[in-house]
């Protein structure tokens, strides 16, 4: 029972460690570190001595060191060993690289869940339909008491209440009509006033004076 109970907690540990990256990432290292190769050397041996084959990577821009080791329980033990300890006159902090996985050899493009937001869409989403136009509500009496209007006339479109007032439209007789056209509203022979002229531009005089 002891044999079994030893060999679950050894694979839960395997398993706990598998998971964690097997790199660091040493932040706001001090700025001899890129130059001084004394510094440099003393800098390495704190991680050789958890893996022989630790590999070095230098970002100077970014102030950061990727240490690489061959397994994630060395990376745990050096992290837990070194964070936070001084590195010439500054504190060196540890941080577990980040892995990211693509999932493939080729890097896809995005599910095109909301493609159809772009305007213009490159085409419609997966089970989207055509709704049909809907019919046009003709309102009849409304255009039957507008052609009932005339001149002079006036529409009640609301009619008083106790505690409102009524709504009155009242057309106004049209002065400047245009002779030439019909007017369907106005049937009785009145004389029309005479449509005013236009007069046009005159055309400055001609000088025949003008040396070629």
């Amino acid at each position: 029972m002891q044999k079994s109970t030893r060999t679950t907690e050894e694979a839960t540990v395997a398993v706990q460690f598998t998971d964690l990256p097997n790199a660091l990432i040493a932040c706001k290292v001090a700025v001899d570190l890129f130059d001084d190769s004394g510094v440099k050397a003393r800098f390495e041996g704190l991680f050789r001595s958890f893996d022989p084959q630790v590999q070095f990577q230098y970002f100077r821009s970014f102030r950061r060191v990727r240490i690489s080791f061959q397994d994630a329980l060395a990376a745990a033990e050096a992290r837990l060993r070194l964070h936070k300890t001084d590195l010439n006159g500054r504190e060196m902090r540890l941080y577990f690289a980040q892995s990211v996985h693509i999932g493939g050899p080729r890097l896809e493009p995005p599910k095109p869940d909301k493609q159809f937001l772009i305007s213009p869409p490159a085409s419609p989403p997966v089970g989207w339909e055509q709704s049909p136009d809907a019919r046009p509500v003709v309102n009849y009496d409304l255009l039957c008491a507008i052609a009932k209007l005339g001149p002079g006339d006036k529409y009640e479109l609301h009619t008083a209440t106790p505690t409102t007032p009524s709504v009155v439209v009242h057309v106004c007789e049209d002065d400047h009509a245009d002779s030439s056209g019909p007017d369907d509203s106005d049937h009785d022979d009145k004389p029309r006033p005479p449509r005013p002229k236009i007069i046009q531009t005159r055309r400055p005089d001609f000088v025949s004076g003008v040396k070629q």
